[in-house]
């Protein structure tokens, strides 16, 4: 089973990485980009067959290591 991980940042909190793509987009020819926010997308591989057991693990991986909960917000979805 295989997880699929999108994490981005929550609404109100500062992407200065972000902006700094809208800039470069803005001096590649693309002035009409109003925003950029950007984030990580994580694929994880697991051994685990039950699907309860597999979400459980995914929840406890991102909670614990893989998204800031503070400032950013998570979403998966599972795929066989």
């Amino acid at each position: 089973m295989k997880a699929r991980i999108r994490i981005t940042l929550k609404n109100g909190v500062l992407d200065p990485q972000g902006k700094a793509i809208q800039h470069a987009l803005g001096g590649l020819g693309f002035p009409g980009v109003e925003d950029v926010r950007q984030g990580k997308y994580i694929e994880v591989a697991l051994a685990e067959t039950d699907e309860g057991k597999a979400k459980a693990a995914i929840e406890k991986m991102c909670k614990d290591l893989l998204a800031n909960t503070v400032i950013e917000n998570y979403s998966y979805e599972l795929v066989a």
